[in-house]
Formats: structure tokens, C-alpha cells, sequence
């Protein structure tokens, strides 16, 4: 049974920090070659975030560059997002999104307020 899990989000302060994490079991059956960090605002399409693959290599959304960082765990089944120096429009539902050869799962989000 495959099953993605979010934690870590909650109410932030502008200009406050928050670390999300991701655990995906996914079964000996696929392997993951990517994790992805995606977001959706009410009202708004989801974008991504930040995406890690398992070369090591990085992309991230042009509205957080700089100020979010996505990293994996050495098992490559695990996936977090520091995010930093956090603005009002970064309120949103965090998603986890796990690719693995011939299939893709999607986590059920863990919500981030950014407010004073």
C-alpha cells in the first residue's frame, strides 16, 4: 500500500521559518526518482515548489527562490522543504508529490498560514 505523509505546517509569523517534511512508503514494487514540493492557494491553480531528483539535482518556483530549500533523506523516501523569510502569499496548502518509474502519488497536504 502506498501512502505519502505531510507534516510540519501550522500558523507562521511573516518573516518566520517552517521546516514541512514528506515520508513516502511506497513498497519495494516502484522506485522513486523524484520528489516534488507543490502548492495551492484558495482560488489559485497549484504550482510547483521545488522539485529534488535523486542526482541531487534541484528546480524551484520562481516565487521562492532564495528563501525555501528542498532536501531528501539518504533512503530517498523522505523529502523536506525549509522555508524561510515566509510572506502572507506564501499561505497555502503544501503538497507532496513522489515520482517513481511508472506511477506518481500525490501526499494530502499540510496546511501553512503565514499571518501576524
Amino acid at each position: 500500500q502506498v501512502e505519502v505523509v505531510e507534516s510540519g505546517g501550522g500558523l507562521v509569523q511573516p518573516g518566520g521559518s517552517r521546516k514541512l517534511s514528506c515520508v513516502a512508503s511506497v513498497g519495494p514494487t516502484f522506485t522513486i526518482y523524484a520528489m516534488e514540493w507543490h502548492r495551492q492557494a484558495p482560488g489559485k491553480e497549484r504550482e510547483l515548489v521545488a522539485h529534488m531528483h535523486n542526482d541531487g539535482s534541484t528546480k524551484y518556483g520562481d516565487s521562492v527562490k532564495g528563501r525555501f530549500a528542498i532536501s531528501r533523506d539518504n533512503g530517498k523516501t523522505a523529502a523536506y522543504l525549509q522555508v524561510n523569510n515566509l510572506k502572507p502569499k506564501d499561505s497555502a496548502v503544501y503538497y507532496c508529490y513522489v515520482r517513481a518509474w511508472y506511477d506518481e502519488w500525490w501526499g494530502q497536504g499540510t496546511q501553512v498560514t503565514v499571518s501576524s
